[in-house]
């Protein structure tokens, strides 16, 4: 809601010199140069070169005035409809030329991986399927980047616009504006955004606490009851080994015993038959040297043999039935398996990780005390540090406020309200906000003798229009702003109100681009280049058109406004006079 003076802001220390040059549109601070519009709506093709001061538009009421600023938005990031071609089988095209030599955005291109150019180019295509591709200097953009890069290159200023003013966000930029104090303001909301994160962090610490507390109990049981385990790993997988080998210790004799039996016991002696191969092959290899090797693999296997019937033998007395032992190792791996099935676990591991866990939530409770005290410490630092930045603040905003209230009464006296004033109220707070400790609100009286009140409840449509640009008239002597399009905020004057809202438009534009909407004979003869918007009747379809008007055409259009379609010699005359 407060874009424009977010927008005001960001440019408070983009201000220089401007300095003179060849081509018309990059000379002092002209920002929107040219634009470009094919196939939009009513348009079929418009080419607009802007005058870097006054720039007026005029043109009956839907003659395509609004269509153009529709266009416009489209390149600042506007999101787009199907319906804005004029002809279906075509693309739609609008690009934006805009001199920004004097506003120092290099920085800004930087950071939004664009290359820079002083005569920086951007357009927008739209395509008949509803597909849209956005560019700056050629390359590639999302919407939100043309928003961004938008925000630095045009304000515009509608009525609607005015209803911000309302607004006490809208009303603290404005006063932090005129304040001129942009890095203090800055540097205030980053430590505003420390201490709420410390806050917030303190807030968390504290509730973990209180949860820890609450669970303490519960979280020393486990950690006891599973420490006083005393588990080891692979502990299960041991015990279940070992149980399988006590309660089979009988069988596990029997055949180990079975088994040297074949080898050197028993009707068939597996020894003595291979001595008696051994002792045949000996007979054999004296006649048959050659036959040696499978004389001494046996001898091998014979050795072989012999040990492993030894092993086999040792192996099998080894074994003993041990029933203490045995009902020792079930009722451990009964305590086990009951801690697995309560904690929800299949393995030791898991349980000595569960541990662990349980550990460190103790120790992280026994740690959170000293956190917590910490972070009141750093809480009570950054308090303050805020209250110096927030007192600096105000001391700024107080200075501004006089500032502010006598500029805008100067020119709300020279547009038509001699007697309005506009009045800062301001309010130091207990608390932090994110703007400071300031509560401000715009009081305004319109009239002489009449009491002030909040400007939203007393400031009739034309009024708020004309505190607006007062307003706009003082921040443009503090910033560097970028051209500013005033789009009918005219409604509700006119008279020699209408010429001295001309006037203070044509001051501005000394110091800025100015575009103005306008139906007003008064702000349309004080412009230094002058457009006209119009329609043709093609048969088949309506285009909309736009003239730069030459003198004679001027004193014409003026005069129409003045008096009608067919203005008199005498309507004449005054546009003449009007434009001297």
């Amino acid at each position: 809601m407060v874009q424009e003076l977010i927008i005001f802001e960001q440019r408070a220390r983009a201000g220089s010199q401007h300095s003179g040059a060849a081509h018309p549109f990059r000379t002092r601070h002209c920002m929107l140069s040219k634009l470009q519009i094919k196939n939009y709506a009513l348009i079929d093709a418009l080419d607009i070169d802007f005058n870097p001061k006054l720039n007026i538009i005029t043109g009956e009421t839907g003659a395509g005035k609004s269509i153009i600023m529709g266009a416009l938005g489209l390149i600042l990031g506007n999101r787009a409809e199907s319906k804005h071609f004029f002809d279906e089988t075509k693309k739609c095209v609008i690009e934006g030329s805009f001199a920004i030599q004097n506003y120092q955005l290099q920085d800004l291109f930087a950071s939004l991986d664009l290359d820079y150019d002083d005569l920086s180019i951007i357009r927008r295509e739209l395509q008949a399927d509803g597909k849209s591709r956005a560019f700056v200097n050629d390359t590639p953009v999302t919407l939100q980047t043309l928003k961004i890069l938008g925000e630095q290159l045009i304000d515009i200023h509608s009525q609607h616009a005015t209803l911000q003013i309302n607004t006490e966000t809208f009303q603290l930029l404005v006063l932090d504006t005129v304040a001129k104090h942009t890095d203090l303001v800055q540097d205030y909301k980053k430590q505003y955004q420390t201490f709420k994160k410390l806050k917030t962090e303190l807030k968390q610490l504290e509730e973990d606490q209180d949860r820890s507390r609450q669970e303490a109990d519960y979280h020393q049981f486990v950690f006891n009851e599973l420490e006083e385990a005393n588990l080891q790993v692979n502990e299960q997988e041991d015990l279940e080994s070992e149980q399988t080998q006590l309660a089979n210790a009988e069988e596990i004799k029997r055949h180990f015993h079975a088994a040297n039996g074949q080898l050197q016991d028993g009707e068939i002696n597996i020894l003595d038959g291979l001595k008696q191969v051994q002792v045949a092959l000996q007979q054999g290899v004296r006649y048959l040297p050659t036959a040696e090797p499978l004389l001494e693999r046996l001898q091998s296997t014979l050795i072989e043999l012999k040990d492993l019937s030894a092993e086999i033998e040792q192996v099998g007395d080894s074994v003993t039935m041990n029933e203490e032992r045995l009902s020792i190792v079930n009722e451990r791996l009964s305590g086990l398996y009951d801690l697995q099935k309560k904690h929800r676990v299949t393995t030791v591991a898991e349980l000595l990780a569960l541990k662990d866990d349980f550990e460190g939530k103790l120790m992280a409770a026994d740690s959170q005390s000293e956190q917590i005290e910490a972070l009141k410490i750093a809480i009570e630092k950054q308090h303050t540090d805020l209250l110096k930045l927030a007192a600096q603040l105000t001391r700024n905003r107080t200075k501004a406020t006089k500032l502010l209230e006598d500029e805008v009464k100067s020119v709300l006296n020279r547009v038509g309200m001699p007697h309005a004033q506009l009045k800062v109220s301001m309010e130091v707070l207990d608390t932090f906000k994110s703007s400071g400790q300031d509560e401000v609100a715009f009081l305004f009286s319109a009239n002489k003798g009449q009491t002030l009140q909040p400007i939203h409840k007393v400031a009739s449509g034309g009024e708020l229009s004309r505190v607006m640009l007062a307003i706009k008239s003082l921040v443009a002597k503090s910033s560097a702003l970028p051209t500013i399009i005033f789009d009918e905020i005219d409604t509700g004057i006119s008279g020699e109100v209408a010429l001295r809202v001309g006037e203070v438009m044509e001051e501005l534009a000394e110091n800025m681009q100015v575009i103005s909407i306008t139906h007003l004979p008064q702000i349309a003869s004080k412009g230094d280049a002058h457009f006209k918007v119009y329609k043709e009747d093609l048969g088949t379809k309506t285009k909309s058109n736009i003239v730069l008007m030459d003198s004679e055409q001027r004193v014409l259009e003026i005069a129409q406004m003045l008096s009608g379609a067919n203005p008199e010699e005498t309507a004449i005359q005054h546009a003449r006079e009007m434009l001297k």
